[in-house]
């Protein structure tokens, strides 16, 4: 690991080179283009030959050199001007991806990678991957140098969306799944404090020789042969690893061994505890993503991930075609998509699916069919959607399809055809999170590698006169609005569970600021749990625009102009005078504090509040001794 404190920048010593950049950047009526700050660096270079600023140097000075010597006030309209990749944190929240350590996968799927270095599906090449392989896929390493990261470059890391990527979630044991969750909390309240614990955790891990990982860079599994899986390569690889980690589990619950910094072990108690104190922490989680399959999901499932703080689910549809998912080795059938959406609905849950176009066996019809029925049945509609392209791995099964002659990617003008017709039958509830999976050309044996497929799409549409409307295209980003801009917009749809409404704050041009989703269950007197009983519930409340600090503010800005609010009230009202008796919000850890001054209660694993027949506030809520009935869920549920 790279020990960045070893390279800390003094912007005082550089202040005769820093203040007229920062002057020429921050007088600029825009961001500078990427050409314009090339030539800038070189007219104001590092004394001594010794290279140019990076933009993390010049986001120090400036937070040094703020309202000084003619510079101005430090601000998130200034900062944004000398932010890296600033796309990153304009919707709003700051993404932080982890991935979980190389483990089996129940999975079969002749089109999943096979790299024995990465949780299954994953490929080493893959700058997420990259940066998890870097720091021994140690969670608290991860948040840690990913915080930093952000902060460095000069992005906001009060609001965090956390995203555990990797295999399957849901097949991991259970302590781990804990472990992984609290010391991601554990980092988010360190750094919070300017707290730095990475050099105990880095020796822990090397004095278990896990730091630099297994040395597995030799082993590779070969799709077209396939004479071991991915399964059986990672238990001989990681074997000893695992059932040291399974003994250090057992001796630690027994106490009979004292817990260290990289032990793979907590309880429930402990992570309740590091969820309370992130409610107020400054570096909050706003949001707790991760993903499985649709044959993993059970009640019970839903009520654990929901324990650990998760509000969304990422789940891969892959294809709704049963002869597809069969020829592909999927291992369930469509009939599982449908049970497990049923059941994140009924618990609040948001529905990231991930759909495969290009798979063995289907073809661009049939494709196109396919997302006709993602959104015309009302059994799948998913809030967001990873379109990925099926593209060709080395050291995947379809290799062997693909030497048969069985299967070809697609070619370029097909896949942009499809694309097109896809995205225009995709609803404005529906936020197209990412078109093409972010893996190296490097990797791909066959298929397509241009990585702006959306942005290709989008300008075929205009050619053609249209536009995407998913949420993602109409995003108010930076734009400054006012309330007089914005006008509130109604969509009414059906789910396997009852009606959603999709309530959005848009301009004219229906570019949206913000949007609330609201689930009305057609059976409210049989929920999931009982804490649901008789409730409508807030799937999701999400403003946009450039991401701002806790409690900050800025003209024109969408965030903390009270939207939050006004359509938590709107859905109030909806409610109400649909009759149902109490709103519930699958709130966020670092988003309770927030629910509670709007008039919700903590409940087990939710939040609730009481309705009078206008929507308004039945009864300010009463916080107090919430954090028993977590007890009582829990016991429950184990």
């Amino acid at each position: 690991m790279l020990d960045d404190r070893k390279y800390a920048f003094d912007a005082e010593a550089h202040r005769e080179q820093l203040i007229p950049l920062l002057k020429i950047i921050l007088g600029a009526p825009g961001r500078l283009s990427p050409r314009e700050h090339q030539q800038l660096m070189r007219r104001y270079p590092k004394p001594d030959g010794a290279g140019f600023y990076s933009l993390a140097n010049l986001v120090d000075g400036f937070r040094v050199f703020a309202g000084q010597v003619g510079l101005p006030a430090y601000d998130e309209a200034h900062l944004f001007k000398l932010r890296r990749k600033p796309v990153r944190t304009l919707s709003g929240v700051t993404p932080l991806t982890l991935l979980s350590k190389p483990f089996p996968c129940p999975g079969t799927c002749i089109f999943c990678p096979n790299d024995v270095r990465m949780p299954k599906s994953y490929l080493a090449d893959e700058p997420g991957a990259q940066r998890a392989e870097k720091n021994a896929f140690d969670p608290y390493l991860q948040t840690w140098m990913r915080l930093q990261t952000y902060h460095n470059l000069g992005h906001s890391t009060d609001k965090i969306e956390i995203i555990i990527l990797g295999g399957t979630w849901s097949f991991y044991p259970e302590t781990y799944q804990i472990w992984f969750v609290k010391r991601i909390f554990d980092a988010l309240h360190d750094f919070g404090k300017g707290i730095d614990r990475r050099d105990a955790v880095v020796a822990a891990l090397r004095q278990k020789s896990q730091f630099t990982g297994v040395p597995v860079s030799d082993v590779t599994i070969a799709g077209a042969v396939m004479d071991r899986s991915y399964n059986q390569t990672v238990q001989d690889l990681y074997a000893a690893e695992m059932r040291r980690s399974r003994g250090l589990a057992e001796e630690i619950a027994a106490g009979q061994r004292r817990r260290g910094p990289a032990d793979e072990f907590a309880t429930w108690d402990e992570l309740e505890a590091a969820q309370r104190e992130n409610e107020t922490a400054a570096c909050r989680a706003v949001g707790l993503v991760v993903e499985t399959r649709p044959d993993h999901i059970s009640a019970e499932e839903v009520i654990r991930v929901r324990r650990l703080g998760c509000t969304k689910v990422q789940i891969g549809f892959q294809s709704l075609n049963d002869r597809v998912l069969e020829l592909n080795k999927r291992g369930h059938d469509v009939a599982a998509t449908r049970r497990a959406v049923a059941l994140l609905r009924r618990a609040g849950f948001k529905i990231h699916a991930h759909w495969m176009p290009n798979l063995y066996g289907s073809s661009p019809g049939e494709d196109l069919a396919d997302y006709q029925r993602l959104f015309g049945d009302r059994d799948f509609r998913p809030d967001e959607l990873k379109i990925y392209p099926c593209s060709l791995i080395e050291s995947a099964e379809l290799m062997q399809q693909y030497q048969a002659g069985d299967w070809r990617p697609y070619s370029h003008d097909e896949l942009l055809a499809l694309l097109v017709d896809c995205f225009q039958r995709t609803p404005e509830y529906c936020r197209l999170t990412r078109v093409i999976r972010d893996i190296p050309g490097t990797d791909i044996v066959d298929g397509n590698k241009v990585t702006n497929f959306r942005q290709l799409v989008e300008r075929e549409l205009a050619r053609r006169g249209g536009r995407s409307v998913d949420i993602r295209a109409r995003e108010i980003r930076k734009k400054a609005v006012t309330g007089a801009d914005l006008k509130l917009d109604s969509l009414t749809y059906d789910s396997s569970i009852g009606d959603e409404v999709f309530l959005q704050y848009i301009t004219e041009a229906r570019e949206i600021a913000g949007f609330l989703r609201l689930s009305l269950p057609s059976a409210p007197e049989s929920p999931l749990l009982e804490e649901l009983r008789g409730c409508a519930m807030i799937r999701e409340v999400h403003v946009y625009g450039l991401a701002l600090g806790i409690g900050a503010s800025g003209p024109g800005r969408a965030q903390h102009a009270g939207l939050g609010t006004r359509l938590i009230e709107r859905a109030a009202a909806i409610a109400a005078e649909r009759g149902y008796e109490r709103l519930a919000v699958i709130s966020a850890v670092g988003t309770r504090e927030y629910y509670r001054k709007r008039g919700f209660a903590d409940g087990a694993l939710y939040q609730v509040r009481e309705l009078c027949a206008d929507g308004a506030r039945d009864k300010e809520p009463q916080p107090e001794g919430a954090h028993s009935a977590y007890k009582s869920i829990h016991a429950a549920s184990s």
